[in-house]
């Protein structure tokens, strides 16, 4: 099954590894490390530029989202 996260971006549902909120998370710095450096290997894509409110963790990627995190949830029935 796929996982709408925004825009006309869709990842499979077996592809996901974890779905985080932006705010709760990104104060621990291992996060926030995490996240600069799949930034600078290029795996970050941003699905627009809205205010992200969550980010979508796969084994390739990270996808920046601005869909809440719960709705993400309930979508792929995690």
């Amino acid at each position: 099954m796929y996982l709408h996260i925004g825009e006309d971006t869709v990842i499979r549902d077996r592809d996901i590894i974890g779905i985080f909120d932006m705010d709760t998370s990104t104060v621990n710095k291992a996060t926030r490390d995490y996240l600069k450096k799949a930034e600078q290997e290029k795996r970050v894509v941003y699905v627009n530029y809205d205010l992200p409110k969550c980010f979508v963790v796969t084994d390739k990627k990270v996808f920046i989202s601005p869909i809440n995190t719960s709705t993400l949830s309930k979508r792929a029935k995690l």
